[in-house]
């Protein structure tokens, strides 16, 4: 891609290297001059074995040998290790005729896809968010598959207790029917993809029959995926009869700082939220500590609103002067008009968690997050409640040293309207929300404003801000969400 090569180096003939694209390119050609053959002109399949040398197989060896070209996605820990090691790899098992030669590419995998666990936190959360997992954990599964077929069975990558977490992220992510969360660079219809998800079900023995049956349908996304369902695996007969698991009430990522809560079963049109604490070093990291998302219905009235269309700020220097990648975008304070600064040492430390089956309560101090020298204490405190159609409160309270302005907010992709002095109405009828507004130590007014940036989709979201009208030495802004109806 263009923005991989920066230099020109690939342009000007000077350099070949290996990214996302040529990766992916070289084992789709490799396939179709597998499966064609002889059906192929065979000049045509001369210029694919000698494109795949000279863009994929050589450069790659080299890197691995001498360190030349430096191919740094071999020990990055993103999306990028897995889907270039699962191309070269594909690519290499599938074109080179030498055995010696093809257990190379499949030995390198094997070692150097171990970087790309260590971008999790152990308790499997994936801080690129759901459509990198898509992207990212998908071309592992593809990886995993093939090794697992090359070596009848011997190399399993699917079989490891790190690999079974993350596998799971996709279901986890979900806080109603069909609404994911949508944190860091991810759009906020993203969903888990349905052939990664049947591959999945298929293989740790799921019993997600409508998923898989789903995942088959939309096979065609990828020469490997076609592959996958016109020759499947055999799987063994527990696996294939194993029922699905119920959805529980909560999924709590202790290592990220993640909760997703659910209502109660029997509950009809009840809220559901995801509460996120985490740090501002995050893949594809967003400033969003503290940031939360509430759905209900068939939407989400209150959001995060997700990625932006990527440019070349968006990966620069540059990145946090976007207004949704920055906290202005997300649902958190602004603190003596500051916001959240990048970095590891912006993070949030987790005070309480208290879940039942009535609540859940998730307490989190996040005074690291902002760079005020006069702010002494600030902590965000959620109570999920799944009594009768829902409610979550969000309360924050702040110390300063001396008076100083304090705000937090609400984002939302949806109209609004204030319905009272301390009544909001949020969102499209009928998974439209009511937020009632309480403060301690002073008076407050509410301020909206678009966010005038460039989303996917041309769509703009708005900040409602919910300000003190006073600067503040000691305050609270507790923000009560529940369904209109």
């Amino acid at each position: 891609m263009p923005a991989h090569d920066g230099n020109l180096k690939n342009f000007n003939g000077t350099e070949i290297n290996i990214d996302l694209v040529s990766a992916d390119v070289g084992w789709r050609l490799a396939l179709m001059r597998y499966w064609l053959g002889e059906k192929l002109d065979p000049r045509t399949r001369q210029l694919i074995a000698d494109e795949l040398e000279r863009r994929i197989f050589t450069p790659y060896t080299s890197s691995i040998q001498s360190g030349q070209p430096r191919h740094w996605w071999l020990t990055t820990t993103n999306n990028w290790n897995a889907v270039c090691l699962a191309g070269v790899t594909g690519a290499a098992l599938a074109a080179i005729e030498s055995r010696p030669r093809r257990a190379f590419f499949a030995a390198m995998a094997e070692k150097y896809v171990e970087n790309f666990f260590k971008g999790f936190t152990p308790d499997g959360y994936c801080s690129e968010g759901l459509g990198y997992w898509n992207y990212g954990f998908g071309h592992y599964a593809m990886l995993a598959e093939t090794l697992h077929r090359a070596s009848g069975g011997e190399v399993d990558l699917f079989d490891r207790p790190d690999a079974r977490r993350i596998a799971l992220f996709g279901r986890r992510m979900e806080i109603l029917p069909g609404l994911f969360t949508a944190f860091a660079d991810c759009a906020t219809t993203a969903i888990p993809s349905p052939p990664l998800m049947a591959q999945l079900s298929r293989r740790y023995g799921w019993g997600l029959r409508e998923v898989e049956a789903r995942g088959r349908a939309l096979a065609g996304t990828h020469p490997y995926t076609v592959a996958l369902y016109a020759f499947p695996a055999p799987v063994a007969a527990d696996a294939a009869e194993k029922p699905a698991a119920k959805t529980p009430l909560r999924d709590w990522f202790p290592d990220a700082g993640v909760l997703i809560c659910r209502p109660d079963p029997a509950a009809e049109r009840a809220l559901g939220a995801a509460l996120k604490g985490g740090h501002n070093a995050e893949h594809h990291n967003h400033n969003d500590v503290g940031s939360f998302i509430v759905a209900l219905g068939r939407s989400t009235p209150l959001v995060d609103p997700g990625n932006e269309v990527y440019t070349r700020r968006t990966f620069s220097p540059n990145r946090y002067q976007s207004k949704v990648l920055n906290s202005f975008g997300h649902p958190v304070p602004r603190v003596a008009g500051k916001l959240q600064f990048p970095g590891r040492k912006a993070a949030a430390k987790t005070l309480k968690t208290d879940f039942s089956g009535p609540a859940d309560t998730y307490s989190i101090d996040l005074t690291a997050a902002y760079d005020v020298k006069e702010l002494k204490r600030l902590t965000r405190t959620f109570v999920f409640s799944r009594e009768g159609a829902g409610r979550l409160a969000v309360a924050d309270r702040v110390e300063f040293d001396g008076p100083q302005t304090f705000d937090t907010a609400l984002i939302t992709f949806h109209g609004w309207e204030q319905i009272a002095p301390n009544r909001l109405r949020i969102g499209k009828a009928p998974d439209d929300v009511i937020v009632e507004i309480e403060t301690d130590g002073g008076e407050f007014r509410v301020v909206s404003e678009k966010i005038e940036e460039d989303l996917p989709g041309g769509r703009v979201p708005t900040r409602i801000g919910i300000e003190l009208t006073e600067p503040v030495e000691r305050a609270a802004i507790t923000l009560t969400i529940t369904p209109a109806g």
